[in-house]
């Protein structure tokens, strides 16, 4: 008999159980702070907010057609938000998006009544200069290097006195020529600012328009290479480029989106009230910048969602209509808009920081 003694494997018996120290890296978070990493869930808890806010100290809130105004409102800030929020996520800017919007809706509606043409035709025209501009952008942002922040502001006061200069030059006004009586004018209005009935509130098409936008957005950030190159190019682009993203093609897009953004919401009030005035959407692209910031998109890029603007969005729509609701001053309007990107962005950062600590 041998007296060497033979060891326990390592593995024979489990050692005592007892309380232990986990590591942070691995450890599995609660629910709560899982959940509340997800940068949609703060701006999700603070519309539920502003809506029961309103819902106390406006009653008129509480009937559908209120609400129906309320989504209309939040709709077309919404649409727009949505481009913006992707391109934010891809790590750029575009401060062109408000006049843009103008621009799209004064080619539609010049173009087809000078010409006396099919109203048709100036749609797709202004599609075309649309995402012309959007091309033009990307381009010039990523071949020369600059901040988009500088190349859009550029794009922003051309497109401001070009939209005021060819209106004037064209009708010897302000505001373009009612083109109501126009060839194709009713089948337009149909796809671009139609409305329908459940029960008696009447509910406006873009409604439905954004949803299924916000709906395809998020399909595309999650499920698809596109949306992987998206947050990449936002992330880090240099390695992003070095793994094979195509770079260039990802910023273009993005940018050509936001044109495709501004054409649609364009084509949506040139239909809705027949003319367009020459110097509207000054503003409106930090109304959409708004949205996206408070829906969880992040100024540096490479992080966000597309529902966060969704209900960016509608927190926007809420304060607009409910001061109106409430009889309150409109001026105040801004003030709270202000309030509220402020807040979110305080809210979201304490979000964040909570949600990732060990």
């Amino acid at each position: 008999m041998s007296g060497t003694q033979h060891a326990e494997p390592a593995v024979g018996t489990p050692p005592a159980s007892g309380p232990q120290q986990a590591d942070g890296r691995t450890a599995r978070r609660p629910l709560a702070l899982r959940l509340l990493a997800r940068p949609e869930v703060g701006v999700f808890l603070g519309a539920v907010a502003v809506y029961v806010f309103f819902l106390i100290t406006a009653p008129p809130v509480r009937e559908g057609s209120a609400m129906a105004n309320v989504l209309y409102q939040s709709s077309t800030i919404g649409i727009m938000a949505l481009p913006v929020a992707l391109l934010m996520i891809g790590g750029e800017f575009d401060l062109s998006s408000g006049v843009a919007v103008i621009t799209s809706a004064l080619t539609a509606s010049m173009l087809s009544y000078q010409l006396t043409m099919n109203v048709w035709v100036g749609v797709v025209v202004a599609l075309m200069v649309s995402l012309g501009i959007g091309f033009l952008n990307g381009w010039m942002v990523v071949k020369t290097g600059l901040p988009s922040f500088l190349i859009t502001l550029g794009t922003f006061l051309i497109l401001q006195g070009v939209n005021l200069a060819v209106t004037k030059l064209v009708t010897t006004n302000v505001a373009t020529d009612d083109i109501s009586d126009m060839d194709g004018f009713g089948q337009a209005r149909k796809v671009f600012a139609s409305s329908f009935h459940i029960g008696d509130v009447q509910v406006k098409i873009t409604i439905v328009y954004w949803l299924v936008f916000a709906a395809l957005a998020t399909w595309v950030l999650l499920r698809t290479r596109y949306g992987n190159w998206v947050f990449a190019v936002g992330g880090n682009k240099e390695s992003a480029r070095a793994v094979g993203v195509p770079v260039t093609f990802t910023k273009i897009s993005l940018f050509m989106l936001v044109g495709f953004g501004a054409w649609f919401v364009g084509m949506h009030q040139l239909f809705t009230f027949n003319t367009v005035q020459s110097g509207e959407g000054v503003g409106q692209e930090l109304i959409y910048i708004s949205a996206a910031v408070i829906g969880g998109c992040l100024l540096t890029g490479g992080a966000g969602s597309a529902i966060g603007p969704v209900f960016g969005a509608f927190m926007f729509g809420m304060v607009q209509q409910g001061i109106v609701y409430a009889g309150w001053n409109p001026d105040w309007f801004k003030a709270f808009l202000g309030v509220m990107l402020l807040g979110a962005v305080l809210i979201n950062l304490w979000v964040s920081r909570t949600a990732t600590r060990r």
